[in-house]
């Protein structure tokens, strides 16, 4: 457990203690549910748990409202993302830090040459990639650890069960991913938000947009990948669920006028998880999901309701 916490709290996850515990109502705020999921798993009911950036939200464009903010304010860790995923929240939670509030930003400890991107901006889609987000649960447990130290030996044991699971989902996504023929391994989204998945599981990613949904994709963005798609001959495209399906609406169109027909391969879940309460509202629930979506839709091998016969029950 020791050698655990000094390994964990090397990768420099920063979490402010000088706020009295009697002045929080000692729950957790997540930002976004994937972190949220990560802690509930770890926690297990021990504490109770806050997301704040809701299914179907994009993150990049989230404007806080005043109960978030009072949310921020009562909370007795608040764990958020980092790396500019949240946009605007990310001053909330620097202001709140500065203020002696327990926060940490959980992506920001990992080294650099695991981030995709420039140091400046670096991709914040971490998540993609299982056992990059494996590390960062890892990071999640000190957090927790720090903030209830009497439940920590619970909480590094439910860690390593729970680490065992992202390890068998990640061994299923490099599998199902080789199944697609090569020259079909080639991935198209709404936006710049699956890179890491592309990196891990050797699979060409394209996003219409860039990482950040508040860019806007241009003319020449879409007829490239237009042209793309002709000459390749890639079979499908897809939405995700919290970005506008406007721009890959038109290169469908674009690439119908050059004579080739492009189907929506489906709806992938990018920034934000699925509805709460199912099993795409989990993060394995989410990548198995995305995984056997793009692996059937390019004419990969992958069971129809996923690595744990989950799916579309």
């Amino acid at each position: 457990m020791k050698m655990f916490l000094v390994w964990a709290m090397s990768l420099g996850f920063v979490a402010c203690t000088e706020k009295r515990a009697d002045q929080t109502d000692g729950s957790v705020v997540a930002s976004v549910g994937m972190i949220a999921d990560v802690v509930r798993e770890i926690a297990a009911g021990d504490l109770a748990v806050v997301s704040l950036i809701g299914e179907g939200i994009d993150p990049h464009t989230f404007q806080p409202g005043k109960s978030d903010v009072e949310k921020i304010q009562k909370a007795g860790l608040v764990l958020y993302h980092g790396l500019y995923l949240e946009g605007k929240m990310g001053s909330v939670f620097e202001n709140r830090r500065d203020r002696g509030h327990r926060i940490a930003a959980v992506a920001e400890g990992l080294e650099e040459v695991s981030l995709i991107g420039g140091e400046s901006h670096p991709d914040p889609h971490l998540w993609m990639d299982v056992a990059l987000w494996s590390k960062v649960a890892a990071g999640i447990a000190v957090e927790l650890a720090a903030f209830a130290p009497d439940k920590a030996a619970a909480f590094q044991d439910r860690l390593e069960r729970y680490q065992e699971k992202l390890a068998t989902l990640d061994q299923y996504a490099r599998v199902a991913m080789a199944s697609i023929p090569e020259e079909r391994r080639i991935l198209v989204t709404a936006h710049d938000a699956f890179s890491y998945l592309g990196r891990a599981y050797g699979i060409e990613v394209r996003g219409i947009q860039g990482i950040s949904t508040e860019s806007e994709a241009g003319t020449k963005d879409i007829n490239d990948l237009v042209n793309l798609l002709v000459t390749r001959k890639v079979p499908a495209i897809f939405v995700e669920s919290s970005v506008s399906d406007k721009s890959v609406r038109a290169v469908i169109e674009g690439a119908a006028q050059q004579g080739h027909t492009v189907t929506i391969g489906g709806k992938l879940y990018s920034d934000a998880m699925g509805n709460p309460g199912t099993y795409e509202g989990t993060y394995i629930g989410m990548i198995d999901h995305n995984v056997t979506t793009i692996v059937r839709a390019l004419g990969g091998e992958a069971p129809a309701t996923g690595f744990q016969d989950k799916l579309n029950r």
